[in-house]
């Protein structure tokens, strides 16, 4: 079963800000930093990443920033999960382990249910659906505050 790491959150979390905060303008990194405390460090590496995997866009520019590059709707969390992994090469170890037969055949194919049960549900987990989740829990958006309506 996978490790939720640092990177993986904070990686999770820049998408849902992105996603939560875009108005007219892209997000910066900087406002990404300092809304969600995600270091840069962790950040601008896993933000191009992303853009390279077709997650978000990136803008180019003074004004620039980043973008989601598809409806949110069309964004899944298990979509994000698969580039952080693939970044940092992560293997499943259980699989490399020798056991006992009812360690490899009991106990690991359990263990393997599990995560693909984990992984459907991060599959069926848009980046809309936690924005709605965000909205529900109050979390106030600064897109709202760039939105122009003079015509």
């Amino acid at each position: 079963m996978f490790l939720v790491s640092k990177k993986l959150l904070f990686a999770i979390a820049a998408v849902l800000d992105v996603a939560y905060n875009a108005g007219d303008e892209p997000v910066q990194s900087g406002e990404i930093t300092r809304r969600q405390g995600i270091p840069r460090r962790y950040l601008e590496q896993v933000l191009q990443q992303l853009v390279r995997e077709g997650v978000l866009a990136g803008v180019r520019g003074p004004r620039g920033g980043y973008r989601l590059a598809r409806e949110r709707r069309r964004i899944t969390v298990g979509e994000i999960v698969r580039v952080v992994r693939a970044m940092d090469n992560v293997q499943d170890m259980i699989e490399d382990v020798d056991s006992s037969r009812l360690g490899r055949d009991v106990v690991l194919p359990l263990w393997q249910e599990v995560q693909e049960d984990c992984m459907r549900r991060l599959d069926a987990t848009t980046i809309d659906d936690l924005c709605l989740r965000a909205r529900a829990a109050g979390v106030t958006s600064e897109a709202s505050d760039r939105l122009d309506f003079c015509i």
